[in-house]
């Protein structure tokens, strides 16, 4: 990771400070953010781990996922809006993806929504191409649901 970010495991004592990075993150969106009990069923489930970056001692943003077999599902990255486009994303993107390697991970997919150009961008700068869409995947307040592209990493 970035020598600006540091990271480490998620865990069921930072459930509340990831549930405001949710909300902040996915507000701008029109997306509810999760809540603290969906996050904690999540991270109880099996193959389900994350991470959470830090700047300056202060948790910024956090990712987790679902590994099965040799594949892994990135099922959200959040990260506070005031460290946004300062490589905060990116680096935690970057960190999940050299973990995963490590633990043996071929590939790894993710759905955004196709009106979310800057983390459409993101996945595709670090290598994720789309193979797929969901119509109509994401709900918005106030206006048409987004489409979902599928995309996927070869890790190995």
């Amino acid at each position: 990771m970035s020598e600006d970010f540091t990271s480490r495991a998620l865990g069921a004592l930072d459930l509340d400070r990831a549930v405001l990075l949710h909300r902040e993150a996915f507000a701008a969106l029109g997306e509810r953010g999760w809540t603290r009990q969906e996050i904690a069923e999540l991270l109880a489930s099996p193959g389900v781990a994350g991470l959470l970056v830090q700047q300056d001692g202060n948790e910024i943003g956090f990712a987790l996922w679902r590994t099965a077999a040799d594949e892994a599902e990135l099922l959200t990255i959040a990260i506070q809006a005031s460290h946004r486009r300062r490589g905060a994303g990116r680096a935690l993107l970057e960190c999940t993806i050299a973990l995963l390697r490590e633990r043996g991970v071929r590939s790894l997919f993710l759905e955004v929504g196709d009106d979310n150009p800057a983390a459409l961008s993101l996945y595709r700068q670090t290598g994720f191409a789309p193979v797929g869409r969901r119509a109509g995947y994401y709900a918005r307040a106030a206006r048409p649901a987004a489409d979902a592209i599928v995309m996927s990493l070869v890790l190995k």
